[in-house]
């Protein structure tokens, strides 16, 4: 549902509503239990919906007695009442936005440096601390599960787990390249250096959605090469699962035992399963539908420019903020919600030509 779809979404509860006040709503079990199966999710999406509709009506009643009364109280009341009803309504714009099948899973985030050596395993670090300052603003909670440290700085690649609220499809809007440009803090020259690093959000899968046979799994152990401190794996704990018809690869270190490591692998390894058939799927679509594919892992979506000026561009969407830093420091709502807003016109379109 957009943010425009009330009338429907109305119209379809009422409708729904109407099936279960017939006499003979229950004499068909399984159809009543779908029909009310339906119903409740869509009660629940209208509900936050009424209640932002009826605080609209209090703050027009709070209006038109500030302008009665020219009361300075009132006024400031009405200005605090105006930038809660903001909130809310951006809030549930959002939430109208994320009707995708895994967007409520939690994500599996990876980062990987590419093209800059030391600056992209530095660069990779820096996205690595945005999305953590991001997803504690967010009360989503994060755990690294897979790391890998680089010679002098950084990483080469790092894998963490997010778990709350909408996760998946608030992080999901992150995946392809991104872009750095500045001075160098590792060239003795101060030249300019431009990085690169891509990102891959999976979301995690239950084990019943992809079957995962053992004679198709080659499973290693490792040490792990994490950081140290009091549970720094001593034992060949670390657990690499390669799935041999795809040749699929998931690794899990930063676990405190061998069983746990296998676990997480594991779950890896489903999500990235999940996401190749769900690629294969729509170059399918695509085959059909006569379009040529982009190669989405390779597509630069966001370039971070901090010399000679500060830029954080999204080449997608076109948002541009001249705030690098604040950006930097975890503040992505704004970049995420021009790409769900961008991707749901996108998939608009999609929809009326191919109808």
């Amino acid at each position: 549902m957009s943010i425009f779809d009330l009338a429907r979404l109305q119209s379809r509860i009422a409708e729904l509503e109407g099936q279960t006040q017939a006499p003979d709503f229950w004499s068909d079990q399984a159809r009543a239990q779908a029909i009310l199966k339906e119903l409740s999710p869509l009660k629940s999406r209208l509900e936050p919906w009424k209640a932002l509709l009826g605080r609209a009506e209090d703050a027009l009643d709070l209006a038109q007695l500030a302008s009665e009364e020219e009361d300075e109280t009132t006024s400031k009341e009405l200005d605090t009442e105006l930038t809660a009803l903001d909130s809310q309504l951006s809030a549930l714009e959002t939430a109208s936005l994320l009707s995708g099948e895994h967007d409520a899973s939690p994500a599996i985030f990876s980062i990987n440096a590419g093209a800059g050596g030391t600056d992209a395993q530095d660069w990779a670090d820096m996205l690595a601390r945005m999305y953590l300052r991001w997803a504690e603003e967010h009360d989503i909670s994060s755990q690294m599960v897979d790391s890998t440290r680089g010679e002098e700085a950084g990483y080469l690649s790092l894998t963490i787990l997010f778990k709350g609220e909408n996760a998946y499809g608030l992080l999901k809007p992150e995946i392809g390249v991104h872009r750095l440009v500045r001075i160098s803090p590792f060239d003795s020259s101060r030249r300019r250096h431009t990085s690169f690093a891509s990102v891959e959000v999976l979301p995690e899968v239950e084990a019943r959605e992809i079957e995962l046979r053992p004679d198709e799994l080659k499973v290693e152990t490792f040490r792990s090469s994490s950081a140290g401190g009091q549970h720094v794996n001593v034992t060949d704990s670390a657990v690499r699962i390669t799935h041999l018809p795809t040749g699929t690869v998931a690794q899990c270190q930063n676990e405190r035992s061998q069983h746990q490591n296998r676990e997480v692998a594991l779950r890896i390894l489903r999500s990235r399963l999940l996401d190749l058939e769900m690629k294969r799927q729509e170059e399918e679509k695509a085959k059909l539908r006569g379009e040529q594919m982009a190669i989405a892992w390779g597509s630069q979506i966001r370039s971070y420019v901090i010399h000679p000026y500060t830029l954080v561009k999204d080449h997608r969407t076109s948002y541009e903020t001249a705030d690098v830093w604040k950006v930097l420091n975890g503040d992505l709502d704004d970049l995420i919600k021009a790409y769900l807003r961008w991707h749901a016109r996108e998939r608009g379109v999609q929809q009326r030509r191919g109808a």
